[in-house]
Order: structure tokens, then C-alpha cells, then sequence
């Protein structure tokens, strides 16, 4: 085969990122192909961060560009994360590209344990990521990143995020005794969310996970008003109670016009440790039957395992506990598939000022 630029293109075509599902060229992955005789250089660009895949997809690329006939080939493979559209009336931050909320029906499945390790599976797959501890009531993120002591504010007005495990971090339980009830009313539940976000100086960040309390109450109301969400998550598990409470909390989504990214089942079965047998205990295909009547995407299901329980507790969650363990790399399949789902939205073009040319008429 004679190598051109064009037929470069066309055999990228036929190259499908396991990811994704789409080719290369019709996902705009491909850029800057240069041909030089035998030699090819090009660069892959994706859209989600994606470090523990680039080897895969550098391996499709050359694999295939080799039995093309090309001698010599390069392939730079990256991530580039950019803005995506929110609520209609708002605008994204400028220091936050997006933000995913992370949310459940009701207490007790497990959303905050879920919330801290998706936000580490990004930032281990290359992204830039914080997690704002939003549940009021019971902040818990503090504990499971092992943090503690309050922000430090260099100019008396904002709060530098605390960072551990290569994420930034804020909560009401850094900035309270430990001991200290939360006892707010409405208004000021609300006054604390929107405090939290805007006076930490969040740095540079391509997503922003935010831990929601559960219900849909007056943060919830807060979030869709005044906070620019990019997309949010329904943690559930397939007990029947869970699932009616999750099905609220879609509902509530979708009214005020935040798109549900998806549904991850938690606790979704028990495996024994001593024989392997499985067991599903709290039901079992109750996430994916909602996200069918829902028509969202079914991002997986985690199981009820000990250790997740005993690492988060100890403040040293799952996927920094055991990186290339079984269950970190679901909770990382399952994190780059909402950072996929959140390419796939409109980008946001706020920041797109029209120009105006004046011409002299003739």
C-alpha cells in the first residue's frame, strides 16, 4: 500500500476504541499525520483521560499502520479534557472544567466510599480532579482521605483545597471539630455549599467530584441553581427500597435539567472468601433495569467486598490501596466511562465571543 495522508485516515477508520466503541477519525482522536515516505507520525488525542489505556490503543494504531507497510511509526497518545455544557442559565468556573455530582436516593449504598475512589480512578488515569465534600450532615470525605487540620487561606478571603493521594480536597468536617453536630437549617446548609466551592481556590481542576448528601433536599436544590454541573451519578443497589429512592433522584435530575450520566450498582453481589461462592444479597439487576426505564447508561456494579469498607475507613481508599487490584480497575473502567459519556456532551461555548468586523462600504 501506497502511504498517503488519506489512506492513513481511512485505515484509522477501521480502528475502534475499546472504550469508547467509535472509531478513531469519526471520534476527531486523530491529529497531525505526517507521511514520509514508510515513516508515519501521528497523534491520538482522547477526549477522557485514559493512562492506563494508551498502550492499547498505541499498540491498535501501530499494529495496524505496520501491516499497512509502514517502517518506521510513532503514535503519541494523550488526553485532552475540556468544558462541557451545563444547566441552561449558568456557566462553567474558570478554574473547574467540570463537575459531576455524586448522588443517591438515600443513606447507607455507599455513594461517598464510590464518590472518593472515582475521583482518585480519574486522577490515576491522568486527570486533574478535587472532591468537594457537599453532605453537610455527615462529611466523611476528610476521614477517608485521611486528611485533617483546616485549609489555609494566603489571603484571608479563599481556602487552599488540602491535597492528598494527587487530588485536591475540601469539607465542612475540615473546617468544624469532629465531634461538632451540623444543626443548619435550609438556607444555610445551602450558604455552606456554595461558600465551599467558591472560596476554595480550586486549581486548575478537569473535574470536580461532589459527594452529595442523600434525598433531594435543599442541597440538591442549591446544586441545580447556582452550581455549573456538568453531568451527575446515581449510586443505588439493587434492593428494591434503594432502587424507588434512586428513581427519585433521576427524576429530580432531570427536572432541573442536569443529564444523568449514569447508574452504578453498589453492593451488587458477595463473593465468599473462603469458596468463591456468589451470592446477591440485596437483589440482583435492579441498576440495570432502572437505567433501561430511565434510558441511561448502566456504568456497572461494584461488590460488597470488606476490604472496600476497611481501606476507606482507614483513609487509604481502594484505588490507592491496591492500583492494579480487581476492584480498583472497576472503579476505574466505571470512571472512564463517565468521563466518556461526558465528552459525548455539547462543549461549552460561553467563553466564545463572537467577533465583529467592521468593513468600509464600497
Amino acid at each position: 500500500m501506497h502511504l498517503t495522508t488519506q489512506t492513513i485516515t481511512q485505515l484509522l477508520h477501521t480502528i475502534v476504541d475499546p472504550n469508547t466503541g467509535k472509531d478513531l477519525v469519526s471520534s476527531k482522536a486523530i491529529k497531525n499525520i505526517i507521511v514520509d515516505g514508510s515513516e508515519v507520525n501521528l497523534d491520538v488525542e482522547l477526549a477522557y483521560p485514559a493512562l492506563s489505556q494508551t498502550s492499547l490503543i498505541r499498540n491498535l494504531v501501530d499494529n495496524a499502520l505496520s501491516k499497512a507497510g509502514a517502517s518506521k511509526i510513532i503514535v503519541n497518545v494523550s488526553s485532552r479534557i475540556i468544558a462541557h455544557s451545563v444547566q441552561r442559565g449558568l456557566t462553567p468556573m474558570s478554574n473547574i472544567k467540570n463537575i459531576i455530582a455524586v448522588a443517591s436516593g438515600k443513606g447507607g449504598v455507599g455513594k461517598s466510599t464510590t464518590a472518593v475512589n472515582l475521583a482518585l480512578a480519574l486522577a490515576a488515569e491522568g486527570a486533574r480532579v478535587g472532591v468537594l465534600d457537599a453532605d453537610i450532615y455527615g462529611p466523611s470525605q476528610p476521614m477517608m482521605l485521611g486528611l485533617s487540620g483546616k485549609p489555609p487561606s494566603l489571603d484571608g478571603k479563599s481556602m487552599e483545597p488540602l491535597i492528598h493521594y494527587g487530588i485536591q480536597a475540601n469539607s465542612i468536617g475540615l473546617l468544624v471539630e469532629t465531634d461538632t453536630p451540623m444543626v443548619l437549617r435550609g438556607p444555610m446548609i445551602s450558604s455552606y455549599l456554595t461558600e465551599l466551592l467558591t472560596k476554595t481556590h480550586w486549581q486548575d481542576l478537569d473535574y470536580l467530584v461532589v459527594d452529595m448528601p442523600p434525598g433531594t433536599g435543599d442541597v440538591h436544590l442549591t446544586l441545580s441553581q447556582k452550581v455549573p454541573v456538568t453531568g451527575a451519578v446515581i449510586v443505588t443497589t439493587p434492593q428494591d427500597i434503594a432502587l424507588l429512592d434512586a428513581k427519585r433522584g433521576i427524576q429530580m435530575f432531570e427536572k432541573v435539567g442536569i443529564p444523568v450520566l449514569g447508574i452504578i450498582e453498589n453492593m451488587s453481589l458477595y463473593r465468599c472468601s473462603h469458596c468463591g461462592h456468589i451470592e446477591h444479597i440485596f437483589g440482583q439487576g435492579g441498576g440495570e433495569k432502572i437505567a433501561a426505564q430511565y434510558k441511561v447508561e448502566y456504568l456497572g456494579g461494584l461488590p460488597l467486598d470488606i476490604s472496600i469498607r476497611l481501606q476507606a475507613d482507614s483513609g487509604k481508599p481502594t484505588v490507592v490501596a491496591e492500583p492494579n487490584g480487581e476492584i480498583a480497575n472497576l472503579y476505574k473502567t466505571i470512571a472512564r466511562r463517565i468521563a466518556i459519556k461526558i465528552a459525548e456532551r455539547p462543549k461549552d461555548t460561553s467563553k466564545i465571543i463572537p467577533k465583529i468586523v467592521v468593513s468600509k462600504d464600497k
